[in-house]
């Protein structure tokens, strides 16, 4: 038997007018979904623990089966596993996001506005310029900077300690200077980052080009050096991760799971969707692996834009580019399997960030046939009568158990 968990991150969503009161997943066409939904068991789960925020990170350690309440330290030392970086005992470890803020003339820096907390899905190799260009003026024995992928990036600080920060895609649109750190040199680092980075000829290029300059640091998800239990050694199984963004492959660090990288994957919409179908599949079919955890982030980037096309777009592009190829190999190869699919939170357009409301999934078995007439979406789950998980980090026992 192989496992596999299909993770739509922020894909769940509200009822939105744009799309005559569906939410984007009801409204996607999503023809390979909705024909396993026929043969599936849906309902809704709570990823998102009673008192914590509504994070990527939080959430997907639910689903990997991890208890947020007993392993989460903080998002950015997940990241640092990813990266690379071996944290002591005393490092605080902090996001760098790359972003945009407002560049009016002659306001001071508290009064911009933070525009994308992405920076238009900056490349990992502009941001890596203009990362060397902050390091080489902020860079000393106890704040190190580190670069990760596109405009997601890390802040070790020796010898610090946990703040409470920002998560810079919570306010889109608003003045920052309610939302910077109260811990004054982490604020004036930021502050003389614009400096830096405002008139960078990386930035400068990329105005011609109409892409939104990367120039700030915007620093948040503080966390001290995680430890988390053996995927394997929990489960009995021999797992793997395939993933573009830098939570994930450091969740996955964590956990002794192989990461697989896919060239052209990327996290934004344009990802290497069959380069990742093939991955898995090759995964499971080829190296041995027992359960593969793939990561799309495209609906989530696109509910922080507030697109409704893009994000329908996103959903439909994982259904037709990604489940559809899977599912065809698995099923030529005559190997049983139990695929999970599910968001880790929503993504409401309505609010372009996350929320803690309960999330659908759909746990397909490829020897069944529940012969249901419901497709796979938010309302339809809820209105199902089947189960509610309220302890996300349980669901995983439901798609390994027989």
């Amino acid at each position: 038997m192989k496992y596999i968990i299909m993770l739509g991150d922020g894909m769940a969503d509200e009822p939105l007018n744009e799309l005559g009161g569906m939410t984007p997943l009801e409204y996607a066409k999503t023809e390979t979904i909705d024909a396993l939904a026929k043969k599936s068991e849906i309902g809704m789960a709570h990823t998102i623990p009673e008192g914590m925020s509504p994070g990527s990170d939080t959430a997907n350690l639910a689903v990997l089966g991890y208890d947020p309440k007993i392993y989460y330290t903080g998002r950015s030392p997940l990241e640092a596993l990813s990266i690379g970086v071996d944290m002591k005992e005393t490092d605080v470890a902090l996001r760098c996001n790359l972003v945009t803020l407002s560049e009016e003339e002659g306001i001071p820096y508290e009064e911009r506005t933070i525009i994308d907390h992405s920076s238009d899905e900056i490349s990992t190799e502009d941001a890596a310029v203009l990362l060397d260009a902050v390091r080489e003026v902020m860079e000393d024995e106890i704040y190190k900077f580190y670069v990760g992928t596109s405009y997601r990036h890390l802040l070790i600080w020796d010898g610090g300690h946990v703040v409470e920060l920002e998560p810079p895609h919570d306010h889109l649109g608003q003045i920052i200077g309610g939302f910077l750190p109260e811990d004054e040199v982490l604020r004036s680092m930021m502050e003389k980052s614009y400096d830096i980075l405002e008139n960078h000829p990386v930035n400068i290029e990329r105005r011609k080009k109409g892409l939104k300059p990367a120039n700030s640091c915007w620093f948040w998800g503080a966390g001290t050096r995680p430890a988390l239990t053996s995927f394997e050694d929990k489960t009995k199984l021999k797992g793997a991760m395939i993933s573009a963004v830098d939570l994930l492959k450091g969740i996955a660090v964590g956990a002794g799971m192989k990461n697989i990288v896919v060239e052209g994957a990327n996290g934004g919409l344009h990802t290497n969707y069959e380069g990742k179908a093939a991955a898995a599949a090759d995964a499971l079919l080829k190296e041995g692996n027992d359960f593969v955890y793939i990561h799309l982030e495209a609906p989530d980037e696109m509910g922080h834009q507030g697109s409704v096309e893009r994000k329908v777009q996103a959903i439909e592009n994982m259904d037709s580019r990604l489940i559809k190829p899977l599912v065809a190999q698995l099923d030529a190869s005559g190997e049983d399997y139990r695929l999970l699919v599910m968001p880790d939170h929503p993504t409401p357009i309505c609010i372009r960030t996350h929320s803690s409301n309960p999330v659908p999934f759909m746990i397909y078995d490829s020897r069944k046939d529940l012969n249901k007439s419901w497709k796979y979406n938010e309302k339809e789950a809820a209105q199902s009568g089947n189960i509610v998980i309220e302890e996300g980090y349980k669901l995983i026992d439901r798609l390994l158990s027989e």
